[in-house]
């Protein structure tokens, strides 16, 4: 059984980083997103980076950039993949020279096979719920819409939390899950026990049930509603 992937992201402090590692996740990411409560600058996401240690991949978020604002932050920020969740086309994101992550926003009529093709270049797609705005706005999407075979690696998004990313990865196999609002008390601030619960619940998924009931872990609808991703 493969075992699935998870990335925390949206981090703005130093705690929320701590916890994130603590509990094992294999990405975090940064969002370099100007109209994000969980935007970073540069300098302060280069200090975050430097207490990533070897093996955690560190990934930075961007929506619709001027290419020269992504290469000022690469100047300084040592990120490994790049996430890029607007309206770029293959040619854009491949004029870093890096490894790179395509969001897909899931609504019915998208092809997901074709927009995978269309970026083959990426080292996989990341699928997160439709709104107008960037970002699933902490909302899930019809699981069903995925197909059972995509061209690429896929990253499972869009209104996960401790309670559903089981169910998440049982249904949709995805290689990895990505979470932010999901694990927040509040817009850009990072809940450590919702990080733990999170990665517990996806590194267990097929015994998600029992590992609620032994560590008793409450239910999302009891501790609070979750919050707008980007």
């Amino acid at each position: 059984m493969t075992r699935t992937r998870v990335k925390i992201c949206g981090i703005t402090r130093p705690d929320d980083l701590d916890a994130v590692l603590a509990a094992g996740a294999d990405a975090v990411g940064f969002v370099f997103h100007p109209p994000s409560p969980r935007f970073v600058d540069r300098r302060r996401a280069a200090a975050l980076v430097k207490r990533v240690p070897p093996f955690v991949a560190r990934v930075g978020l961007f929506v619709n950039t001027e290419p020269a604002t992504v290469a000022e932050v690469l100047a300084t920020v040592p990120l490994d993949v790049l996430q890029f969740h607007g309206d770029e086309d293959a040619r854009y994101c491949e004029q870093f020279s890096k490894t790179y992550i395509k969001a897909a926003r899931v609504a019915p009529g998208l092809n997901l096979v074709e927009f995978a093709r269309t970026f083959a270049s990426a080292q996989g797609i990341l699928l997160d719920a439709y709104v107008e705005s960037y970002g699933g706005a902490g909302k899930t999407f019809d699981w069903s819409l995925v197909p059972e075979s995509l061209p690429l690696p896929m990253v499972l998004s869009g209104g996960l939390t401790a309670d559903n990313v089981g169910e998440a990865i049982r249904r949709v196999h995805p290689w990895a899950v990505d979470v932010s609002s999901g694990v927040e008390s509040a817009k850009g601030i990072k809940e450590a026990s919702e990080i733990a619960a999170f990665v517990g619940f996806a590194d267990h998924s097929h015994l998600t049930h029992r590992f609620q009931t032994r560590f008793g872990v409450a239910p999302r609808s009891a501790r609070r509603p979750p919050l707008s991703p980007l």
